[in-house]
């Protein structure tokens, strides 16, 4: 006999059949031949239901595997992308700031608030931050993806607080399955290819299950060059040419003048006058290539009683690209004897440095002593003199920077489950995973060889002749004066590895009690349990990456190591108090509770235990209507890099200094800063030298220090959803859920933002601040870049004093009517999110991002999100368009009235002719259509095109938002960059 199992706990709530009431006959054909195939029957609390929207107190959202083939996704993280209400995360559209993975962003309250599963399991995370690479997702045999709102902790354990994200796998597959996709841009490039193979059987007369499925992934890098979007670095406050003061010709500081730029002729410095333009070298599709198997089986052993395991490996390589390295305003010391220098340099040197400490002032040289200083080619000569000054120098010649990530992850899982009487079932099960990442850096100058290489007296040999060292010729006016062999001395390839592991044990027992209520029929159900996790992580630097050598690789990486592992008690209860009775169709109440015991593997033994819980219900008064609400208390434990990262000096998004007054084209764009906010700045580092002529941060980045904190202790949150759910009889094949929810976190795990560092001090600057004057400036160019072994830059320390709070209605529609000569399929999902506020501390701002851009709110988030599909099924074909809308946004400090925040530029931009407010982004709509026939009996073929009206993404500068999402000059998470696109598909099915 089959078994089945209730699994109200594990809150898998399997289907069978379409996931989606839209979706349309030619699709149900597909699905019913394969449920055919195997028993895909399974018991959910007591009822089968077509959709889990319409049956849970807690709102859920379903994203069929019929809609997964109508997107043509190639990987998870471009389903979850098209569900309104998840922002964009990390993902294959960030270039600069991904790590080789895609993560999830439920409600914009971020990706380490979440929690993924596969088929109501967690999964080994990829990063120290125990996010979960959604690229590990085994799509060919996804059946649907559930994603639950609001605090699940009680349910899943920690970092539910936004909600969860469960792939679920199709059961009893049986047969073989071959899939091959392929898209490409109307560009003809951005290709990327699928192919998956499934197989499947049952055996033993049905009392077992075996399945098996190999994929295959690839995607081509789309360089943003090849968009005219991304043709230019565009200034977001100038419009004209913008980009990073890390250029060619080389930028080098002056005492008395700040940063100047060899001019043209290459024989003295000038103002700065040409940034670099790195837009065209950056990517807008991150190139990719998987190997996944994944493999499932079950045996019911005796009756009653079923063994289970399920495997899954992955190998993903991915390439992320940027401009190339160099010198990024690190400190040098040249020779006045160095022989690349120019005369006319030199004299400028001569000039402006102070050769005599000992004496009150700047003592230059004379001519004469300069002359001397220009043929005294050893230290031990009394006419050496060396100058040191900040060079910003971009090696082109090196070409771009490439980190290559291999990622390797397995996940095994091995459980037991049965009945232990009529009515009560239990499950067992166990599970180990592990992600190696090995990162190869490439393209990387050293700061080390530019500092060395520079210190030379003749062309062919430097002072300090160990590495091999080769003189640095970094005076040339254009590109081409770092020879292949200079180039070869200032390059070295460095790794960085990261390994995590996630061992769970879980044990259940779940069923009813026999009883129910007196004015009820089902009986009262619950579910008890105890769950062990154990989490490690770690992070091996070469010396290279952990001595922050690495010219522009954002700080240093520095070795970590840490674990945890936490022991769980669970509780479950679901009751059905009146069911029958007139207004009391059904009224079902559910508590859970859940204690945890966490300890941190630290010489201290640091611990703590949280208790979370939730109650909720649905009344039905009549049949086709049902209200429900939920209300939950849920956690977040801080997870391995915030309890033990080492202090560490990094790099963020930052546009607005308020020491500063010279912008990447050398523009004084304000007055030098006076008064107490100049006595400021000199605190921080700067010194009268540079301070009336500090730039703004070099390409809208400036260096930040931030560490772990072992006295870190859990987030908590408080949720809360309350909707209905409609399915009136009067409109047949229609259904509709509408659900409002709110949730709040406060001891948030947080950091300030850029502003909020700057707020805390230059809102009320004063020398005898501490917020001031935890700010360190680089003692060159007193601005906040430079070598971060000498500028720390802003200080945004880990603690548990932010809030988070977002809130917004969620409205789902369905229809689906037979209109003779074709099945009508239309289906709606839409989101309002009413605020998404961050506040990092009590004095902090309490900033709200939604409908707003800026460096201080990451991802797009706006107020209105919606996806509708219509689709109309005929026999052995089918169309399908889907609409995306995207609502409006607004700089966040445009129209504020305040000097230091000025508004963006409104004007006609560099290489565009119609006039532009980047302050603005309209809504923005796009379409796709997909057709599906059959070409035989077995072979199913999709055709889609994306984008059809070509859509071209917002142009908003290079310095709106943060790097990793202010890309290109637009957000190319939330917009498409890549333009109209057009994809096939083949499925053979035996």
């Amino acid at each position: 006999m089959k078994t089945q199992f209730k699994l109200s706990l594990l809150g898998t709530s399997l289907l069978v059949g379409a996931a989606s009431l839209a979706t349309p006959a030619f699709a149900q054909d597909q699905e019913q031949d394969q449920a055919a195939s195997g028993d895909s029957t399974i018991v959910v609390t007591g009822s089968l239901i077509s959709n889990p929207n319409i049956e849970r107190a807690a709102p859920v959202n379903v994203t069929s595997s019929d809609e997964i083939d109508l997107l043509q996704s190639n990987v998870a993280e471009e389903i979850l992308r098209e569900i309104p209400g998840i922002v964009p995360s990390i993902g294959s559209a960030v270039n600069n700031g991904n790590g080789g993975n895609s993560f999830v962003n439920l409600r914009g309250l971020g990706s380490n608030r979440n929690v993924v599963l596969l088929d109501g399991t967690r999964l080994v995370p990829a990063t120290l931050a125990g996010q979960f690479d959604l690229n590990n997702v085994p799509l060919a045999l996804i059946e649907r993806v559930e994603v639950l709102t609001g605090g699940s902790s009680t349910t899943y354990g920690a970092d539910a607080i936004s909600g969860v994200v469960n792939f679920i796998t199709r059961q009893d597959f049986a047969g073989l399955e071959v899939t091959a996709a392929s898209q490409i841009t109307e560009q003809g490039d951005g290709h990327t290819v699928r192919f998956d193979v499934t197989t499947g059987a049952n055996f033993d007369d049905g009392r077992g299950n075996v399945v098996l499925s190999v994929g295959y992934q690839q995607a081509d890098p789309v360089y943003q060059g090849d968009r005219k979007i991304g043709q230019n670095t565009i200034g977001s406050f100038s419009g004209a040419g913008a980009g990073s003061g890390t250029a060619v010709p080389s930028r080098l500081t002056l005492p008395g003048s700040g940063t100047l730029q060899i001019n043209p002729a290459g024989n003295a410095l000038v103002g700065t006058y040409a940034p670099f333009n790195f837009s065209p070298d950056n990517i807008f599709q991150t190139p990719f290539e998987r190997f996944n198997i994944f493999g499932a089986a079950k045996y019911e052993v005796t009756d009653g009683i079923e063994v289970y395991t399920r495997g899954l490996f992955s190998k993903n390589t991915v390439d992320t690209i940027i401009a190339p390295s160099g010198s990024f305003g690190i400190a040098v010391t040249i020779p006045l004897s160095n022989p690349f220098l120019p005369a006319g340099i030199r004299n400028q040197f001569c000039n402006a440095f102070d050769f005599n400490a000992a004496v009150a002032g700047t003592q230059p040289l004379t001519a004469a002593q300069c002359t001397a200083a220009a043929t005294a080619t050893s230290p031990t000569d009394p006419n050496y003199r060396t100058i040191t000054t900040a060079l910003f120098r971009r090696a082109v010649e090196a070409g771009p920077r490439i980190s290559n990530y291999q990622n390797t992850v397995f996940d095994y899982k091995l459980g037991i489950r049965g009945g232990i009487t009529d009515t009560i079932d239990f499950d067992v099960f166990g599970s180990y995973g592990q992600s190696d990442q090995v990162q190869t850096i490439k393209g990387y100058t050293l700061n080390s060889r530019f500092r060395q290489g520079l210190l030379a007296t003749n062309p062919n040999t430097c002072l300090d002749t160990s590495n091999g060292c080769v003189p640095l010729n970094i005076f040339t006016p254009t590109e081409g004066g770092l020879t292949p062999a200079m180039v070869n001395f200032l390059v070295a390839e460095s790794t960085v590895q990261t390994k995590t592991t996630l061992a769970q044990a879980r044990a259940t027992v779940s069923g009813d009690f026999g009883v129910a209520s007196p004015f009820a029929n089902d009986p009262i159900s619950f579910a008890v349990g105890g769950e062990y996790r154990k989490y490690t992580a770690q992070q091996a630097s070469d010396s290279l990456a952990r001595s922050g050598d690495l010219g522009g690789a954002g700080g240093a990486a520095p070795n970590i190591n840490g674990q945890y592992d936490v022991y769980e008690a669970i509780g479950e209860l679901v009751i059905p108090v009146v069911q029958g009775k007139p207004f009391f169709e059904d009224l079902t109440i559910e508590a859970g509770i859940r204690y945890s015991d966490y300890t941190v593997d630290d010489p201290a033994s640091p611990g703590y235990t949280t208790t979370t819980w939730k109650a909720g219900g649905s009344w039905t008064p009549v049949t086709g209507a049902k209200i429900r609400g939920f209300y939950a208390r849920a956690v977040r434990a801080p997870n391995i890099s915030e309890l033990f990262s080492p202090v560490n000096t990094g790099l963020t998004s930052l546009t607005n200094d308020p020491c500063a007054s010279i912008n990447d084209a050398g523009q004084r764009f304000r007055a030098a800063p006076t008064g107490v906010v100049r006595d400021v700045c000199l605190a921080q580092g700067a010194n009268a030298g540079n301070v009336d002529s500090i730039n703004v941060p070099i390409a809208g980045q400036a260096n930040a220090t931030s560490g772990g904190n072992l006295a870190l202790g859990a987030e908590k949150s408080n949720s809360y959803t309350i909707g209905a759910v409609f399915e009136p009889s009067f409109i047949p094949g229609f259904s509709m859920t509408i659900d409002y929810y709110n949730i709040k976190i406060s001891g948030a795990i947080t950091t300030p933002s850029p502003d909020d560092a700057l707020d805390a001090c230059f809102n009320a600057p004063s020398v005898n601040n501490p917020a001031c004057t935890i700010i360190r400036r680089d003692p060159i160019t007193g601005g906040l870049n430079g070598d971060p072994a000498t500028t720390a830059g802003l200080f945004v320390g880990l603690s548990n004093l932010g809030r988070l709070a977002t809130d917004g209605i969620d409205l789902t529609m369905n229809y689906r009517r037979d209109l003779g000569f074709a099945d009508l399929a239309l289906s709606f999902v839409g989101n309002w999110t009413n605020k998404s506020t961050f506040q990092s501390t009590p004095t902090s701002i309490n900033r709200d991002c939604v409908g707003i851009f800026s460096v201080n709110c990451g991802s797009l988030q706006p107020e209105f999100q919606w996806t509708t599909r219509a689709t109309l099924g005929f026999e052995g074909a089918d169309v399908s368009l889907l609409w995306r809308h995207i609502d409006s946004f607004q700089y966040e400090f445009f129209n504020d009235g305040v000097a230091a925040t000025p508004d963006l530029f409104t004007g006609v931009p560099l290489g565009y002719t119609n006039q532009e407010n980047f302050n603005t982004i309209p809504s923005y709509d796009y379409f796709d259509i997909t057709t599906r026939f059959d070409l035989m009996e077995n072979l199913t073929v999709t055709l889609t095109v994306q984008n059809i009206f070509d859509k071209k993404p917002p142009l908003v500068g290079s310095e709106a938002g943060t790097t990793s999402f202010n890309s290109g000059n637009t957000f190319p998470s939330t917009y498409d960059a890549l333009g109209r696109r057009f994809g096939v598909q083949a499925r053979l099915r035996f």
